[in-house]
């Protein structure tokens, strides 16, 4: 259990993590298409990690450099978008593996935001410090990490996020790749062609929505070795229909902005979906100053009524009328229905109280049913050895240390290191 309880530890630790003396000012170095945002040392993060208890003294662990990427994608409406990311990669391991090609990349979409100071490149660029998932990826991994904001985050505020929206999300992760790929040129950092896609809960989604385009639209010049998203709510319609029949809602924000979300892209009124007071409220509840904490206080937990979240007469639509708008996009949204040829490990927890084991399975069992050869569901508890179920917000950084250790056997089998 000693192990177990470190992998627990390891993301609140992170967030606090700060500059020391002896770093470089991310300043002094110059890159062309970007900026650096964070340079932190293989010592000084393996003295802040031992120190957190995170880590052994045996545990090797590398530097965490990090660049600012501004690129432009697509919104869900195909109007180009000025948007960003951030690419963080350890340098030294960098210079080590060259001779084998260089660098294997993650691309890591991130779970469920709704406050921009949370998007990673702005906790990067506030901060100057490492934060979350690619400390384990990279500093832990040693794999090159690629983390889109997503449309709505970043340098695209501005623009409402299409939450849980899978063509801007896939668009948003895959001309980041792009972007990266022609940044590390430019600025001489050695990239393999070796790719992986993963995220968490939306990022999970974001990473599946990212495949199934890369697939099926045949973008050869993206070569997935393999996908292993984590926790993501792949078949929608069926999580909709369970969430519209259940009188509680167990994180009003997330329907909410799906809700909100879905509107906006699909040019319905946000007020014929979500019941005032808080449809005229939503706009400003997710301009990206308010976090998830900050927001579910100010909606309702009951799922539909006069005083509830979503407009009686929309779920009633949502259920019975041929052509439903809202009950259609959410099964073009779904991504459970379709035949990956690459490799596909879907990684969650069993105690999942928000999107739940059972969505992961689904999603593997119809896959297989329409041929998929190499798809399987990895339960993290029981890979880990827990005698107990995880929840949804507890199960991330113990996902990301499975998913970190599938793509680095991969890595060691294939590339040598």
């Amino acid at each position: 259990m000693r192990r177990v309880k470190k992998v627990l530890l390891l993301t609140i630790p992170l967030l606090g993590l700060t500059a020391c003396g002896g770093l470089d000012n991310p300043t002094n170095e110059e890159v062309k298409g970007g900026e650096l945002v964070v340079n932190f040392p293989a010592s000084v993060m393996k003295e802040t990690l031992l120190a957190k208890g995170v880590i052994s003294k045996e545990q090797k662990v590398f530097g965490y450099k990090a660049y600012k990427i501004p690129y432009t994608t697509r919104d869900e409406e195909g109007h180009e978008v000025e948007v960003s990311g951030l690419f963080v990669i350890p340098p030294m391991l960098g210079k080590q593996v060259a001779p084998l090609g260089g660098l294997s990349m993650v691309s890591d979409d991130h779970g469920t935001i709704f406050a921009n100071r949370e998007a990673p490149s702005v906790v990067g660029d506030l901060t100057g410090s490492p934060d979350g998932s690619a400390v384990i990826l990279t500093s832990l991994g040693g794999f090159a990490t690629l983390q889109p904001d997503y449309i709505g985050f970043g340098d695209s505020q501005s623009h409402y996020h299409p939450f849980i929206l899978k063509d801007s999300l896939a668009n948003a992760t895959i001309d980041f790749i792009r972007a990266v790929k022609v940044f590390a040129k430019e600025n001489k950092i050695m990239l393999n062609n070796q790719l992986f896609l993963t995220g968490y809960s939306e990022g999970g989604y974001a990473a599946m929505a990212t495949l199934k385009k890369i697939e099926e639209e045949g973008l050869s010049d993206l070569n997935v070795t393999l996908a292993a998203p984590m926790s993501g709510p792949y078949a929608l319609k069926s999580m909709a229909d369970a969430v519209l029949t259940q009188p509680k809602l167990s994180v009003p924000s997330f329907m909410a902005e799906i809700g909100y979300a879905y509107a906006k892209a699909k040019g319905e009124e946000v007020s014929s979906v979500v019941n005032e007071p808080y449809a005229s409220q939503l706009s400003t509840l997710f301009n990206g100053d308010f976090n998830r904490t900050e927001i579910d206080p100010k909606l309702t937990y009951k799922t539909t009524g006069d005083d509830g979240l979503f407009v009686g007469s929309f779920v009633k639509e949502y259920f019975s009328k041929d052509g439903n708008w809202f009950r259609e996009a959410m099964s073009e949204n779904s991504l459970h229905a379709w035949t990956p040829k690459t490799p596909l490990q879907l990684i969650h927890c069993q105690g999942d109280d928000v999107i739940p084991f059972a969505i992961s399975k689904l999603t593997a069992g119809t896959m297989q049913k329409m041929g998929a050869e190499n798809v399987s569901v990895i339960p993290v508890e029981a890979v880990l050895g827990l005698d107990y179920n995880v929840t949804h917000s507890s199960c991330g950084s113990l996902a990301y240390t499975v998913t970190t250790k599938i793509f680095s056997t991969m890595r060691q089998q294939t590339k040598g290191y």
